[in-house]
């Protein structure tokens, strides 16, 4: 349903949430590693998710990295979306089709219309700050590759 970059967004973001403060900033290695995203990946979703510095805060030189302000972690899980450039995924069809609406249904519509409204009540309410805070739970992790 997300891309995959969106996906990573989402982990990096919730790791350094959770690890990360003004006084200690993470590298991408660390963080690539952490999510269980290729290296080069993570440093073009974090490209994403620095500019500005909307999301994620970034400081360069030897004892730079990247970290997260109290103020960011109280944002929506929605704004990941956003950033990434897949807030639309919400409101459009599931099934692509341009043309689907009330009054000219796709087969899945009526069935979907609910679920789709969930996800976006879902994503605006949780905040990044929840979800990392989650981490510390022995049921919760970030990475496919580290149960």
């Amino acid at each position: 349903m997300l891309s995959k970059a969106t996906e990573y967004a989402l982990r990096a973001t919730i790791y350094i949430a959770q690890k990360s403060s003004a006084e200690k900033k993470l590298g991408i290695a660390e963080i690539a590693k952490a999510i269980d995203s290729p290296q080069s990946f993570t440093a073009k979703i974090l490209q994403q998710l620095t500019r500005d510095n909307a999301l994620v805060s970034s400081v360069r030189g030897p004892n730079g990295g990247f970290y997260m302000t109290e103020k960011a972690k109280k944002l929506p899980v929605r704004q990941i979306l956003d950033l990434m450039g897949e807030d639309h995924r919400f409101e459009t069809c599931v099934l692509g089709l341009k043309k689907c609406s009330e009054v000219k249904p796709c087969p899945m519509h009526a069935e979907y219309k609910p679920i789709k409204q969930q996800l976006i009540h879902l994503f605006s309410i949780r905040t990044i700050e929840s979800l990392a805070g989650e981490l510390t739970s022995e049921n919760a992790y970030i990475s496919l590759g580290k149960r």
